[in-house]
């Protein structure tokens, strides 16, 4: 039987990503927004469809505007949410995104309660940890994005940099996906090289504040709107590694239970991703600097938590 994907959100991020699912011939895919978009998601699953004999691929994509389409879902990819607005406070927006998050995970809950579930949406962390606590799914299916977009980030720079192919870096970004993410260049490699052996450490610090300010840095070219193609891309790599039980070892954000000495939070940590959503988290020996840079980030996580729950 095919597998399904229901994205959640039509919007860039969302659409970009049931695009890149589809053309990979992962699966068929569901687009759903909000009932008053009614016609959007399904105009743009449309045009995807006629792009398919393009493809030589298969799937088939369609637009719906009930969350009850979940049904029957492989994997859920949530995208959906507002963005931080000029004189939006970080509660403001905690909240309006839980009220987006609510629904979704209670329909997900109901309609695909097997699904494993990627969270791309924002703060992304607290909103994985949100989405978890309102579906009742199992820890381990329920996992945020942000750690492989971070490191891919951090992998184009470096790449820019060296003046090497992306593909040929391995990078390893840790923590909350914020201002207070921690890039660990002990674990980050060009062609199985240490990085700090190829780069000067003063440039090495520029290129690792470039990938705190990665999204930042987007915003302020677009000057309306934020990223999306990297985004979707990295929630794609994850549906094809759980899709296909591909066992990849990758950093999420995902549910804490005492490893790293943090708990009760969602924070991005390396795992191995397979068919069963998080199959182990991998604990890696941080230096001193580096574990008390994570447990800042947590620390920003947990407030956002508590804020919420406040």
């Amino acid at each position: 039987m095919k597998n399904k994907v229901a994205v959640i959100g039509a919007g860039n991020v969302g659409a970009s990503a049931a695009l890149y699912i589809a053309e990979r011939g992962l699966a068929d895919v569901t687009l759903i927004d909000r009932p008053e978009m009614e016609g959007m998601p399904q105009g743009k699953a449309l045009d995807m469809e006629e792009a398919a004999p393009l493809w030589h691929k298969g799937p088939k994509v369609t637009g719906a505007t009930d969350l009850a389409a979940v049904k029957g879902s492989d994997v859920v990819v949530m995208t959906a949410g507002f963005p931080r607005k000029p004189g939006m406070s970080r509660t403001d927006l905690l909240k309006a995104n839980a009220d987006i998050i609510k629904p979704a995970a209670e329909a997900v809950k109901q309609h695909a309660p097997n699904a494993t579930v990627v969270v791309v949406t924002n703060p992304l962390d607290v909103m994985a940890w949100y989405f978890g606590h309102v579906s009742g799914l199992p820890k381990h299916r329920v996992l945020g994005m942000a750690g492989i977009l971070d490191s891919a980030r951090f992998r184009a720079f470096l790449a820019m940099e060296l003046g090497i192919s992306g593909a040929d870096i391995q990078a390893m970004v840790l923590g909350g996906h914020g201002d207070s993410m921690v890039p660990i260049t002990k674990y980050t490699v060009a062609g199985g090289i240490p990085v700090e052996e190829l780069i000067a450490p003063e440039r090495l610090a520029q290129i690792v504040q470039r990938t705190r300010d990665g999204g930042a840095e987007i915003v302020k070219l677009l000057k309306t709107g934020s990223a999306y193609y990297a985004p979707a891309m990295s929630a794609v790599e994850m549906v094809e590694a759980i899709l296909l039980d591909q066992k990849r070892l990758v950093p999420c954000s995902v549910a804490l239970n005492g490893e790293y000495g943090l708990k009760d939070l969602f924070i991005g940590v390396p795992i191995i991703l397979g068919g069963k959503g998080v199959e182990k988290i991998v604990q890696l020996k941080l230096s001193d600097s580096d574990q008390a840079a994570l447990n800042k980030s947590a620390k920003d996580v947990a407030d956002m938590i508590a804020e919420l729950k406040g």
